[in-house]
């Protein structure tokens, strides 16, 4: 499963430092509907590029805004000028399938 789409990013406010980017519905809704095997807190593998980094890492289930979470880490927001807020631009491919 391939997606591309473009999100905001932002920090989360009680946990100064982490950044995201929350998945559009209708993406978080396709990745729901593949039958995996469970991981810890529900997350999915995934394999994301921004720009000119790729790097794998695992989106997160989020049931207050009801999608995923995409932590997206400092190396990548430097090298790739991001702020708080930018919309990005994100290629993301399911690892667990």
């Amino acid at each position: 499963m391939r997606f591309r789409f473009t999100a905001p990013l932002w920090e989360w406010s009680s946990q100064g430092g982490w950044f995201f980017v929350t998945l559009p519905q209708d993406v978080a809704s396709d990745i729901r509907e593949v039958p995996r095997m469970p991981r810890g807190f529900g997350s999915v593998r995934v394999r994301v590029t921004v720009g000119s980094s790729t790097w794998s890492t695992s989106v997160f289930p989020d049931s207050k805004r009801g999608s995923y979470l995409l932590p997206v880490k400092k190396a990548v927001r430097q090298v790739e000028g991001l702020l708080d807020g930018d919309e990005i631009e994100v290629a993301l491919e399911v690892l667990d399938l």
